[in-house]
């Protein structure tokens, strides 16, 4: 009886326990800071980590599968330089962006791909294969841009990154729209269930009917066009291709993933989870921002709290 109590609470701590721990939070830095609980911050905590936010969703799909991504910060890169190219193309704005988003997607949708087929037809861990691709975008960014930011874009494009749809930034709406798609794709959906399943136990996934490799692949493009869809929003935040952009962005995406619940191993996580993992971040830095805490000192809390997390979750 009392194991079964300790076992229903432990359930109870760790799908709902972040979210009071967010809301505690937010609690905590409203009393000793004045400025944090404004309409002006509540605003920027969400807009200063859309990015990272939306790449969790890409994340959350291969960490269920019981995979890792490390190559998301250097395609966040790749996919600003290729994308602000394609904007200097001699087009009208219109179909210059559209071309330029078509071309990102599909940076996305081939890395992901290759990332896919490595671990499924070859058989090679995923974060060995990653790790590889991670180089070779980063290299291949700085050779496509000989190390240089590509500047001189169209100040519309500046929009996506930093505009406003009545008073709400148009990253966060975009970021909340692939929130609301995530959520019913994993929760209601055929493919949702298969990637939980073959997060659980591949081979009886396989056994049960359900194509295991092409899941795999899937939820690796998935996290491959989110991620180019990220860069290209970057690069419109910061009006300019940056070849060095998204440096460490992996380690910031997996930590909101693991602090939103889910596991490594896989078959364990939700799509609400990682949202609040990622608010949980994001609110942290915020606050000590605001408490003029030093960025080095910031780090060793982060650190805490993903550590704090992934014993509570154990």
């Amino acid at each position: 009886m009392d194991q079964t109590i300790t076992k229903n609470i432990g359930r109870y701590l760790s799908e709902y326990g972040i979210g009071v721990a967010l809301v505690l939070e937010i609690a905590f830095f409203s009393y000793l800071s004045p400025s944090f609980f404004t309409l002006d911050n509540l605003l920027n905590v969400p807009l200063q980590n859309s990015i990272i936010a939306i790449i969790a969703v890409g994340m959350t799909f291969v960490i269920l599968t019981a995979g890792i991504d490390l190559s998301v910060g250097a395609l966040v890169a790749m996919s600003g330089v290729i994308t602000t190219s394609v904007l200097k193309i001699d087009l009208p704005f219109v179909p210059a962006f559209a071309l330029a988003l078509l071309a990102g997607l599909a940076l996305g949708f081939v890395s992901g791909l290759l990332a896919g087929t490595f671990v499924t037809r070859f058989n090679i861990t995923p974060f060995i294969v990653t790790l590889a691709l991670m180089t070779v975008l980063r290299g291949a960014a700085y050779m496509f841009t000989d190390g240089r930011p590509i500047w001189g874009l169209p100040d519309a494009f500046s929009f996506l990154g930093s505009g406003r749809l009545l008073f709400i930034p148009v990253p966060t709406i975009i970021m909340i729209v692939v929130y609301a798609a995530a959520y019913v794709v994993l929760r209601y959906t055929r493919f949702g269930r298969h990637v939980y399943a073959v997060g659980g136990n591949k081979e009886a996934a396989r056994l049960a009917g359900i194509n295991t490799n092409a899941v795999l692949v899937w939820v690796y493009i998935i996290c491959g066009m989110l991620t180019a869809l990220s860069g290209f929003m970057l690069a419109s935040r910061m009006n300019s291709g940056q070849p060095n952009s998204g440096l460490m962005y992996e380690l910031d995406v997996i930590a909101a993933v693991v602090v939103g619940g889910a596991s490594l191993f896989g078959g364990r996580g939700s799509i609400i989870g990682t949202f609040i993992g990622a608010m949980l971040i994001g609110v942290l830095r915020n606050g000590l921002n605001l408490l003029n805490v030093n960025s080095y000192a910031q780090q060793v809390v982060v650190g805490v709290v993903i550590c704090w997390r992934c014993c509570w979750t154990k």
